[in-house]
């Protein structure tokens, strides 16, 4: 799993069928709080909103979490982060 912000939302009126219900979220990949490569389209599987910090599954995983095996998904939110607490 990865931390991301959602910084967008995506509509496709016209998809692939097996993406028919599924929430499309534009998501910010982060490293240290901070930008770390493109954004990704990602499938919602927890309601998030623009600006949340979520954790994001990429892969054969993201599929398993939207529970569409057979989808064209590459990435999934899987939670949304309340905090963070770093050991010093």
């Amino acid at each position: 799993m990865r931390i991301g912000k959602i910084i967008g939302t995506v509509t496709a009126t016209r998809k692939d069928e097996r993406l028919t219900g599924c929430k499309l979220m534009l998501t910010q990949p982060l490293n240290d709080g901070q930008p770390a490569g493109d954004p990704l389209v990602a499938v919602d599987t927890v309601g998030a909103g623009i600006g949340e910090i979520v954790l994001f599954a990429t892969g054969a995983a993201s599929r398993h979490a939207a529970n569409r095996q057979q989808s064209p998904i590459d990435a999934a939110i899987v939670g949304i982060i309340d905090s963070i607490d770093l050991a010093k």
